[in-house]
């Protein structure tokens, strides 16, 4: 392998000091219904005033011709490019605690080297926890709380919660393989996968990234900014509401889902409904005609 040292570099001036805190890791993967890890990242960055301490050679480790970065040709010149980056933002959370973001595009290549880079980093700072958040689509109503799957390296991270998952194979991201890895090396990290609606899959899902948000600042102590979070999920859910009452059949659809989740959550007393124990539902399929104008219409309310 090569030196993983040479993938990074930081971005302070001389050396840099260790602030213990956590670590979220937002670079992408094969899955992120409702955009739930990308809403989340662009509210912490918006909304948080961040340091970037350090940033990869996105060089060694993207396809750029597999996803073209965007460039713009004005006239009788190009512009401007879009370069693609991979930072790590180091921020505090309203309790004045530190944390940090890594953010960008999954890598394509070199993903070993890549997980010893980022545990050089988790070691170099201090980081005491690595967590990732992302979205899955769910036969579920978007009228219910939205629930998560949790999973870790150390079981006293995930608690009480009960996976309702079997051994299945799934095909792999950077996240989850860096996940594999600190726990093989003693370091604790875990994860968060958001129930999303499958309708509102390809939507932006704020109360997905509100879930996420809750999810990880129960985990950790983070007192994480949400004021403007809430307020996008409460304004999506408002244009979700009209664009379901325009259409009967769109109703039907989210009321046969509610009788579903109602009855299963009473049968299982649990607090949601999980994907795999869910066969009487709707399969995506089914469902997909009625809400492919369901879908136009929330998006064209963006």
């Amino acid at each position: 392998m090569l030196n993983p040292a040479e993938l990074y570099r930081y971005e302070t001036d001389g050396h840099l000091e260790p602030r213990p805190g956590v670590l979220l890791i937002a670079l992408g993967g094969f899955m992120d219904a409702g955009n739930t890890q990308r809403v989340l990242v662009r509210h912490l960055l918006d909304t948080g005033d961040s340091d970037v301490v350090a940033s990869f050679d996105v060089d060694q480790v993207l396809d750029y011709r597999g996803r073209r970065p965007a460039m713009v040709f004005d006239g009788s010149a190009w512009a401007s490019y879009q370069d693609p980056s991979i930072l790590l933002h180091r921020l505090v959370d309203r309790d004045g605690q530190t944390y940090y973001v890594l953010d960008g595009p999954e890598p394509d290549y070199q993903w070993e080297r890549m997980v010893e880079a980022v545990r050089e980093l988790v070691d170099a700072l201090g980081i005491t926890l690595v967590v990732t958040s992302h979205g899955i689509p769910m036969a579920v109503p978007h009228t219910r709380p939205v629930g998560y799957t949790v999973h870790a390296t150390d079981p006293t991270l995930v608690g009480d919660r009960v996976s309702p998952f079997g051994r299945i194979q799934v095909p792999a991201s950077f996240a989850a393989l860096l996940e594999l890895r600190l726990g093989e090396s003693g370091r604790q990290a875990m994860g968060f996968a958001i129930h999303v609606p499958h309708y509102l899959a390809q939507s932006e899902f704020a109360d997905g990234a509100l879930a996420a948000l809750n999810a990880i600042s129960a985990a950790t102590g983070l007192n994480l900014p949400n004021d403007a979070l809430v307020s996008a999920a409460g304004h999506g859910r408002a244009e979700i509401e009209e664009a379901v009452a325009g259409s009967e059949e769109v109703r039907e659809v989210v009321t046969a889902l509610e009788q579903q989740y109602d009855q299963f959550v009473q049968s299982q007393s649990r607090p949601s409904l999980l994907a795999t124990e869910t066969d009487q539902l709707p399969s995506a399929d089914e469902i997909g005609a009625e809400f492919e104008a369901f879908l136009k219409n929330v998006a064209d309310g963006d």
